[in-house]
């Protein structure tokens, strides 16, 4: 009886190893190759950063390799991206400055599209009615104190733009140029929104009078002549409002109240917002808009204030307790129509190089 079954058990146990070795074959060719994963690039500036997590989160929610190209400062790498909006660098384009809003959309290479998590981002920030370019991070750009050094020198530290041209203020602040600077542009628009076109210049006039130093860049600013950050001799420096908390997370030494403090009262402070949007001709429409999602969800957005140290768009993305502590947002920021600094940013440059330098 038994010898009767073997060569029945035998011929069910060939089957099912066939059966298995078939399986397991047509698993293996199922399964993508590197060459066939989709890869989806974010063109930037040199300042963009997002931690190992959260990159990984964002290539796993996407299914797709993840390629950053950061491509000089906000303004240059928006330059590049205009010159080739025909044949497009990138897929999605992220950090079109506030300042540069306007050239942007006039370049006609952004694709209209509502992600999820919009409707958590504040009204304020959104510029664009149709969506072309959706804000995704912000911060207030203005005057930063080193509290030790006034209290040194027994002088009250400043708490509006007319203060810089006192002369108890003479030789103690280190701005950026316009021309070159992010930061140095904003602070120059700040001046513009409070005292006008007809009157900023007789402004930076007096500044001039009042022997402030320029340089070419933040860091020659910030790291180079600001007192509370080098070895420098200039007390007040044109910065962020986010400095601060920066300051006590960067400390060797544990800090209960950080060193700097803001001057954000009297329009003082001009708010820099960033957008993102999709580019025109990318190939991978449906996924650069899964990305724009993930950009606005909280995993990414709550990745931002200790990467960029800027404030996240979405509203209900969760603070780390530095920024709680230390980093602030100006309640009546500076305003000038987007469009009214696109038709005169070029002039107002010129105008101010020729009196400043």
């Amino acid at each position: 009886m038994k010898l009767q079954l073997f060569p029945i058990v035998l011929c069910l146990l060939v089957a099912t190893l066939f059966s298995c070795s078939r399986s397991e074959e047509k698993s293996e060719t199922t399964q993508p190759s590197p060459a066939e994963i989709p890869v989806i690039t974010i063109m930037t500036h040199d300042s963009f950063s997002v931690s190992k997590g959260v990159f990984e989160q964002f290539e796993k929610k996407l299914q797709a390799k993840l390629v950053i190209y950061q491509s000089g400062d906000a303004g240059e790498a928006l330059n590049k991206a205009i010159l080739a909006k025909n044949n497009p660098l990138a897929d999605i384009f992220y950090g079109v400055d506030s300042t540069f809003l306007s050239r942007a959309l006039k370049a006609d290479m952004f694709i209209p599209y509502t992600p999820q998590h919009l409707d958590t981002v504040d009204k304020s920030l959104q510029l664009d009615p149709e969506n072309r370019l959706v804000p995704v991070d912000f911060g207030d750009v203005c005057l930063n104190y080193d509290i030790e050094w006034f209290k040194e020198h027994n002088l009250l530290p400043p708490t509006r733009l007319e203060d810089l041209i006192k002369p108890e203020y003479l030789g103690l602040t280190v701005v950026q140029n316009p021309a070159t600077s992010s930061p140095g542009l904003a602070f120059l628009l700040a001046t513009i929104s409070r005292f006008g076109e007809d009157g900023y210049l007789d402004y930076w006039q007096k500044l001039k009078a009042n022997k402030v130093e320029i340089t070419n860049g933040w860091k020659d600013a910030y790291w180079g002549k600001f007192t509370a950050a080098s070895e420098g001799d200039r007390p007040i420096v044109v910065s962020y409002a986010s400095s601060p908390a920066a300051e006590v997370f960067y400390s060797e030494t544990k800090l209960s109240k950080a060193p700097t403090a803001v001057v954000l009262e009297n329009n003082s402070a001009f708010r820099q917002i960033e957008f993102a949007g999709i580019l025109k001709g990318t190939a991978k429409l449906e996924l650069a808009k899964k990305a724009m999602d993930f950009i606005l969800s909280a995993e990414f957005q709550e990745d931002i204030p200790l990467q960029m140290f800027v404030f996240p768009a979405n509203s209900t993305a969760a603070l780390p307790l530095v920024f709680q502590e230390h980093a602030q947002r100006a309640e009546s920021p500076a305003f000038l129509d987007p469009q009214l600094i696109d038709a005169k940013r070029e002039i107002w440059l010129r105008e101010w190089i020729e009196r400043m330098l």
